[in-house]
């Protein structure tokens, strides 16, 4: 187990920097920064979409999701550094396909909507897209590992068709839907 947190008010970071875990200290307006910024705010909120009812599959799959983004995080704190495995990569691709399996082809846009979980998913899932962005955007800046770029952009795809899932769930036993968007032009057809 790694060093554990005894001090939480350092008053380090009052100058607008903050350390990162090889000890070098950058602004807090750094593209890293916001990069970790954005994946501990994703994980945050998949800890509220976990306070959701839901399949058990989906939420142990979630925890698991949970974790690696801390790894991935920590991968970001330490610049060079591995956390992230291809395998956790893997398991995002086996995932998406076993639950997009289950789902009915979909021919038409869905909104982000439905029922409680499957709106936070969607959440979840946008916030995973602005994390993949402020990667790509440190990754045009320094070398990163593919690893996290790859785990964001499968995570974000993973977590539409959870999203899809939820919306089929329902604790009365019934099945529901995807929410489809009607647009002006297939109102007036």
């Amino acid at each position: 187990m790694g060093n554990r947190l005894t001090q939480i008010a350092t008053r380090t970071g009052d100058a607008g920097t903050t350390g990162l875990g090889d000890n070098t200290r950058v602004s807090k307006n750094s593209l890293r920064v916001h990069a970790m910024g954005d994946v501990d705010e994703l994980n945050s909120n998949i800890g509220v979409l976990l306070c959701e009812d839901m399949p058990e599959g989906i939420r142990t799959l979630l925890v698991e999701i949970q974790h690696q983004l801390f790894n991935l995080g920590g991968e970001l704190s330490i610049p060079g550094y591995e956390l992230l495995k291809p395998e956790a990569v893997l398991a995002l691709d086996q995932a998406l396909e076993e639950y997009n399996a289950q789902l009915p082809r979909l021919a038409e846009f869905i909104l982000p909507a439905g029922t409680r979980a499957a709106s936070l998913a969607h959440v979840c899932r946008t916030v995973a897209r602005r994390a993949e962005r402020a990667l790509v955007a440190l990754g045009n800046e320094e070398a990163l590992k593919e690893n996290p770029r790859q785990y964001l952009n499968r995570l974000s795809d993973l977590l539409f068709v959870l999203s899809r899932a939820l919306n089929r769930h329902r604790t009365d036993g019934t099945v529901g839907d995807d929410v489809y968007w009607k647009s002006e032009r297939m109102a007036q057809a």
